[in-house]
């Protein structure tokens, strides 16, 4: 997302130097200094911009909902498209929920995955991962998943399959909401400008 992100931003003019992308400086400027960027990972951007460290970032929307950040969210910014989606084994595809007393679902969107059931009606135990998630199933740790899937392919491979789509995600640029106020004309105009170029 970073790689897309810097693109973004060079095409409308905000530019940074190759030399600080090599360094491993986590705080870098822009070729003309007007702007910096404090690189995170992607699940710390709504933390560091709901409390006005940066006043803006750039996070995919699954961040955003399962962090729940009170942020704004001006700009799709129509790159990093995938799917949130609850995912298990080819066999296991057509079960029913009901079927199953309470469903092991591994994840690394707890909030998401727990609201998603929870609003079917199907109880549910979460198991939090942060990588690999299409594991849990194959080597029994989970009944279900739910994840990031681009292409599917990962699922594929490994024996699983979509079952449910809970929502899709692009990456979006968020402000914090003292800086839309306090810095308005500036961020307007960062709004405006990469707006232009989307």
């Amino acid at each position: 997302m970073q790689e897309d992100a810097l693109a973004l931003f060079a095409r409308a003019g905000i530019i940074v130097d190759e030399s600080e992308l090599k360094s491993r400086r986590l705080v870098i400027h822009s070729t003309d200094r007007r702007f910096s960027f404090v690189l995170v990972k992607p699940s710390d951007v709504p933390t560091y911009v709901e409390y006005g460290v940066a006043d803006a970032g750039v996070c995919g929307r699954d961040v955003l909902i399962e962090a729940r950040s009170d942020v704004h969210e001006p700009l799709d910014l129509k790159f990093g498209y995938c799917r949130i989606a609850v995912a298990g084994k080819r066999e296991a595809v057509n079960e029913d929920y009901n079927l199953l007393a309470t469903v092991r679902v591994a994840t690394k969107y707890p909030r998401i995955t727990t609201a998603y059931f929870q609003a079917k009606g199907v109880p549910i135990e979460i198991i939090p991962l942060q990588g690999s998630v299409e594991l849990a199933p194959l080597l029994g740790l989970s009944d279900r998943i739910v994840d990031l899937v681009e292409t599917g392919r990962t699922l594929k491979e490994n024996g699983l399959e979509v079952i449910e789509t809970i929502t899709d995600t692009t990456a979006r640029l968020i402000v914090n909401r003292a800086s839309f106020h306090l810095k308005r004309a500036a961020v307007s105009a960062l709004i405006e400008d990469l707006a232009k170029v989307l």
